[in-house]
């Protein structure tokens, strides 16, 4: 009996006992049924993708398995997801312990000052989990894996066509960024240490800073690049006289024609643009001897301006700014004028260099007049010692412009340390008289430059500059007074007092110092470093070092 109520005891219990164990475990699965899918963590992803750093058109594409037996399938793409919803502070369980750890130093590794923060707090702003998405745990399936390089992709795509367009119109730009660079390392080259060269380091008082100047020379040999204009034809574009007293208008075409070292085929490249018209070929062939009509010459600039301006875009870029054109025939300022921003805007590399005819020193160059009657300098350099040199000036010219017969009517046959002549009489050189002169009278004639000056330096002559309204060449670099003298026109009847006032200590450094510069105006074929050629060239490098160009918008937005 007792056997027996302990047997039907025992079995009555158990349903009780199943039912205590079971109770709690619907309570608990239904809690969960309502609960669970509001904390799905795929759920959780797809709504909210930005946590993943990819943007709303980038969302993962991931959808909720339809029965248990996918749970294995998707196994590696939930725990390739994983340590990113523990870095949004998601709890995720049932992780080994080599998982864990590694959610555990990830978490940390983002989010070292604080415990996860709980799930009602709001999420920490997305840019501080873009790191997170580059990090592939070494489980994350090949999936995962093509989103990132896809995205890689896509960036790098982005990336290269952004390139592509800056490449396009940065040209101008890293021009621009290099030519600064030079303008400050000229400008800290005065506070510097001589520059050595091995050929030649200008030192003395001859120029306004040698220092300046070297380090600018050596910055333009380094990036000054020409463009020159292939459009034209000879002989009024692409030629000129080598073997007048225009020289130097075609020595400088020639050469630049033939340059390949500051030549530059891609114009795109290029600091400067070149205008290769020679003016004195077009007093020659274009325009009508004695018709005083100056409209054909206009006519030929304006209609080859019109050209370049049309077929490339660096003229409209600039208004002329970067280009410059080149002449010694004393029409060149007229010349200048067909075009109005070719005189207002442009560089003009100019003999006549008068600045009573709009010569602008700040943006204009003034080159030397160079009568090269045989296309070269061969018999013309060299002379005496100061010690040997007997005669205190020396003149010899017709009445060639206002400022000549003024000096003829007050030294011609006055004086027998002045020894002026309208024409020299037979059998005496005009070049042996120079190098037996101490100064060389130096007048302008119709128009401001004069060829004597250049063949005063080349004979160890002082050159004596008369004229009103010359700025002589290359003066940006050259202290002229340091080797020159320089008169007005209203003391030419005080000349020979102003010369004996100059004692023969001063006379023999001034002597010196022209010949220590002389290099400057020699002309040498091939050219050489610091030649007129090169010192042409330097003039213009520094007016475009004066100026900044910049893309039209049209050119920066397209």
């Amino acid at each position: 009996m007792g056997h027996a109520w302990r047997s039907s005891s025992s079995s009555s219990s158990s349903p009780i006992k199943l039912l205590l164990f079971m109770a709690p475990l619907v309570l608990v699965s239904g809690f969960v049924a309502i609960l669970g899918p509001k904390f799905s963590s795929l759920e959780f992803l797809s709504s909210h993708s930005w946590l993943l750093g990819f943007g709303a058109a980038d969302s993962l594409n991931i959808s909720v398995p339809a029965s248990s037996h996918a749970k294995e399938n998707n196994e590696s793409r939930l725990l390739d997801l994983h340590p990113r919803v523990a870095m949004v502070g998601m709890e995720v369980e049932d992780h080994s312990a080599e998982e864990k750890k590694a959610l555990s130093d990830q978490y940390s590794a983002f989010n070292r000052s604080s415990a996860s923060p709980p799930p009602s707090s709001p999420p920490p702003p997305p840019v501080r989990y873009f790191p997170a998405v580059d990090i592939q745990e070494p489980n994350a399936s090949e999936e995962g894996k093509q989103i990132s390089r896809n995205k890689t992709s896509i960036v790098s795509l982005d990336l290269s066509i952004k390139n592509k367009h800056e490449k396009e119109h940065s040209s101008l730009e890293r021009l621009e960024a290099a030519l600064q660079i030079a303008r400050s390392a000229i400008k800290e080259a005065k506070f510097g240490d001589q520059w050595q060269d091995p050929e030649y380091v200008p030192m003395g008082p001859m120029y306004w800073n040698s220092k300046v100047f070297h380090r600018s020379y050596l910055e333009m040999e380094k990036q000054f690049k020409v463009f020159v204009y292939e459009e034209g034809e000879p002989p009024v574009f692409h030629n000129g006289p080598c073997k007048s007293i225009y020289s130097m208008e075609g020595n400088f075409i020639h050469r630049m024609e033939m340059d390949d070292h500051f030549r530059t085929k891609d114009p795109n490249k290029a600091h400067v643009y070149f205008l290769p018209f020679s003016v004195v070929m077009m007093v020659r062939f274009v325009y009508v001897r004695n018709s005083h009509d100056f409209g054909p010459i206009k006519r030929t600039v304006r209609d080859y301006v019109g050209l370049i301006a049309g077929k490339y875009p660096f003229w409209n870029r600039s208004l002329g700014a970067d280009h410059f054109m080149l002449a010694c025939h004393d029409w060149g300022p007229e010349t200048s004028f067909s075009v109005p921003h070719l005189a207002k805007n442009s560089i003009r590399a100019l003999c006549n260099a008068n600045t009573s005819e709009r010569f602008n020193p700040m943006k204009d160059v003034s080159f030397p007049e160079i009568n090269l009657q045989t296309g070269t300098t061969k018999g013309l350099i060299g002379g005496p010692s100061p010690s040997r040199r007997s005669i205190l000036a020396f003149f010899a010219g017709g009445l060639h412009g206002p400022i000549r017969p003024i000096i003829l009517e007050h030294w011609e046959n006055k004086d027998d340390d002045m020894s002026v002549h309208r024409y020299l009489p037979k059998g005496v050189s005009y070049y042996e008289m120079m190098r037996k002169s101490k100064f060389c009278l130096c007048p302008s004639g119709y128009e401001v430059a004069s060829p004597r000056v250049v063949e005063a330096f080349y004979t160890g002559c002082v050159p004596v500059l008369i004229s009103d309204h010359y700025v002589p060449p290359f003066s940006d670099v050259l202290n002229w007074k340091a080797f020159s003298v320089e008169v007005p026109v209203s003391d030419i009847p005080n000349l020979k007092r102003i010369l004996m006032s100059i004692s023969t200590r001063q006379y023999i450094r001034m002597q010196r110092r022209g010949q220590q510069i002389r290099r400057h105006f020699e002309v040498n074929s091939p050219p050489k470093r610091y030649d007129v050629y090169h010192m042409i060239l330097h003039s213009i490098w520094l007016r475009r070092l004066n100026a900044r160009i910049y893309d039209s918008p049209r050119a920066i937005t397209s």
